[in-house]
């Protein structure tokens, strides 16, 4: 009942103020992504092909604003920002000459209103894995709940392999609430006959790993939705650098060092897979998880993380007022005691420690490594805060593991 009073009131809000600021989104064209995964590079790679077409574009994502050319902050552990930052953003968009606008969506968002209003004509849903069922309590709500921006988008595009198509195409075909026989659908995707796959649209990027091959594909799609040359597509594809904190290898001489923002399992398996095959030594993998969240993923991000990696430290993750020890008991209990892909000979056992303090976690991290070794820390990378249930206070991911490798030096 409270959600549904918090909802009415997104609601009221979000019509409010698109009457305000006379629904600035119906004079630009609106791209949309959502999904679990992939969200912020598929949309920075939207507004990059779109500026390497010579157009002039805007972009929202979890990272931040970018509005005629000039960056903006979104705000601590935001990834859609409330009804009234967005008016404000697509008004500065049009007072900048933008005729795009790419907005990076979430569930929460969708299912709170925030997106009221907006004229999208373009929606991207680039998979639906285990994340955020604290909040929409089964698999099944969370995809009814992202296929919101399908039915709001006049191009609706999907991920013809992921788990999420089966319902989405049975909602299709039902003719249900999400109407979207009356619009154009269009798949990407590898394996399953896709209307757009490497196969009929070949393309060269410098980014790791299979899931990159998805946010691509999705990018393609929605710029060709758009009008967008094939030309200038794989210009941009070639020329794209993945956002801050996305597979950003800091370090790279006797050892490696990256940091990423994975913080659900699917992101770990797409991430911990990609490194592996390429890493003589050990992986060593710095995280924890989200405290007040969805809880039922942290054993599996500990299970999928124990089969890759070789050395786990547990550490904080925003645990708010939940106890970290819990949160990394909670992890603890999903990890496997040898892992079968090391790439060390005669490994018997994972080593697992448990850090709560994780600026000590990443240090431990740095020292312990050596040539050879790969270390990942995963959840944080952008953000600028840590929360430990008495409000924001100031983190920095990025200097947090520099000055641990200067201290190594």
């Amino acid at each position: 009942m409270m959600r549904r009073i918090k909802n009415v009131f997104h609601l009221g809000m979000a019509i409010l103020l698109n009457l305000s600021y006379g629904f600035p989104s119906r004079k630009l064209r609106v791209i949309g992504v959502t999904g679990t995964d992939g969200k912020t590079t598929t949309t920075s790679l939207i507004y990059h092909i779109l500026g390497t077409a010579g157009l002039n574009a805007s972009m929202i994502t979890s990272v931040g604003a970018v509005i005629g050319g000039k960056n903006y902050d979104v705000g601590f552990h935001v990834t859609t920002p409330s009804s009234f930052a967005i008016q404000k953003f697509f008004k500065k968009a049009l007072e900048s000459d933008s005729k795009y606008l790419v907005l990076e969506t979430t569930s929460h968002a969708l299912d709170q209103y925030r997106t009221w209003g907006i004229n999208f004509e373009v929606g991207v849903l680039t998979n639906v894995t285990h994340e955020h069922l604290d909040y929409h309590k089964t698999y099944e709500n969370y995809v009814k709940t992202k296929a919101k921006l399908l039915k709001m988008s006049k191009t609706a595009i999907v991920n013809r392999d992921d788990e999420s198509y089966g319902l989405i195409s049975k909602l299709k075909s039902q003719n249900s609430k999400l109407q979207l026989k009356t619009q154009k659908f269009i798949t990407f995707g590898i394996k399953n006959g896709a209307d757009v796959n490497p196969v009929n649209f070949p393309f060269k990027t410098s980014m790791i790993g299979e899931f990159n091959i998805y946010n691509s594909l999705a990018a393609i799609c929605a710029c060709k939705a758009l009008g967008i040359s094939d030309e200038n597509i794989r210009r941009g594809l070639k020329s794209f650098k993945p956002p801050i904190g996305r597979e950003d290898v800091i370090y790279d001489k006797d050892f490696k060092v990256m940091i990423d923002f994975a913080h659900t399992p699917n992101a770990f398996e797409q991430i911990l897979k990609s490194i592996r095959k390429d890493v003589k030594g050990r992986i060593i993998h710095v995280f924890g998880s989200a405290g007040l969240r969805d809880v039922t993923k942290r054993p599996k991000m500990g299970q999928i993380s124990s089969q890759y990696a070789d050395v786990i430290i547990l550490t904080s993750e925003d645990p708010r007022t939940e106890s970290v020890e819990e949160i990394m008991n909670d992890i603890e209990s999903g990890i496997e005691i040898t892992n079968p892909k090391s790439q060390i000979p005669n490994k018997s056992k994972i080593q697992i420690y448990k850090i709560p303090n994780r600026k000590e976690a990443i240090e431990t991290a740095i020292k312990m490594a050596k040539k050879g070794d790969f270390v990942i820390t995963t959840g944080k990378s952008h953000e600028k805060s840590m929360n430990y249930g008495h409000g924001e206070v100031p983190w920095d991911e990025y200097e947090t593991v520099k000055q641990a490798i200067r201290n190594k030096k």
